[in-house]
């Protein structure tokens, strides 16, 4: 089958092309012809090499943590899911490529497309796990730095529909886009914590870090200490005594396919930017560069 692979660590030149043996499916397991696959910021940190001392990595690989497709294998033990079925979930084996593995797919609508179905496991799991932890609660004020990708988009209108008002930074850009998702916009930089007092003279609630770039300084000043503050980006928030939260493997199916319900009914807007499988090597540099709206997501077929 073809897939994208990396051979080395480094920038996203190492991505290349390749012909790789098609994965079957073991006990649990499904294997997914896959549609379209979901690029995340974390690719680009593994394909780095910047996990090495958390999470090794067997080189070559494949990159890749979220898929939809077309289930075209089932391994042992599984029962729920059948052959033909369109899902879409988290990969176990890399999803830039034809074919992947899966252990957690839930169904995908028949209204939503392949490339938006994939914008949401990924950020919908990230987003409630984080507000979750903030208890995030109605009428309370969240800020959400650099909220313009795809984790922000869904996290902005999942904080808004539990009755909080979001106070939202990005580039001037996406000041806009902000705002359609419901949220209060104002851009990132020098004066932050004058703009943020201003939009919100009673104080925020709770603070998510999306950008990771030096956002943190800020939070505190704001909160007046370190409590409701989660960052998923800035790898010296344990330095401030700050949670840094990592993906979880605790994956709702039903949490998902709810969600995607939502999506197809126009409930939950997602917004994506497609690439073909061949031009992985650039979806991933725009990726590495930041101030991304919404989703980035390569067409398989």
């Amino acid at each position: 089958m073809k897939a994208i692979v990396f051979d080395q660590f480094g920038g996203p030149d190492v991505l290349h092309e390749a012909d790789i043996e098609v994965p079957q499916p073991g006990p649990g397991q499904v294997r997914v012809r896959v549609k379209a696959a979901g690029l995340n910021a974390l690719d680009g940190k593994i394909r780095a090499g910047m996990l090495e001392a958390v999470r090794p990595m067997a080189l070559p690989a494949v990159p890749g943590g979220e898929l939809a497709g077309v289930v075209d294998a089932l391994g042992e033990g599984v029962s729920d899911v059948q052959v033909g079925d369109e899902v879409l979930g988290w990969s176990d084996t890399g999803s830039y490529a034809q074919y992947a593995l899966a252990t957690t797919v839930a169904p995908k609508p028949a209204g939503l497309d392949w490339q938006h179905a994939v914008a949401l496991p990924v950020a919908s799991e990230t987003a409630e796990r984080v507000l979750n932890l903030l208890g995030v609660d109605a009428g309370e004020t969240v800020l959400m730095h650099g909220a313009s990708g795809a984790v922000g988009t869904v996290a902005i209108q999942l904080a808004t529909a539990r009755g909080a008002r979001v106070i939202a930074t990005a580039g001037p850009s996406n000041q806009d886009y902000l705002t359609s998702l419901g949220a209060t916009a104002t851009v990132y930089g020098d004066g932050l914590v004058e703009r943020v007092r201003a939009l919100a003279p009673d104080g925020v609630d709770a603070v998510f870090d999306l950008a990771g770039k030096g956002a943190l300084e800020d939070s505190i000043t704001l909160r007046g200490g370190t409590e409701r503050i989660v960052t998923i980006a800035d790898f010296g928030a344990r330095q401030l005594g700050i949670t840094f939260s990592q993906g979880s493997q605790e994956r709702s199916t039903s949490r998902l396919a709810a969600l995607a319900q939502d999506a197809a009914a126009g409930k939950l807007v997602t917004t994506v930017t497609v690439y073909p499988l061949d031009q992985a090597a650039t979806a991933q540099q725009v990726s590495d560069a930041g101030h991304v709206r919404g989703k980035l997501v390569l067409s398989v077929d």
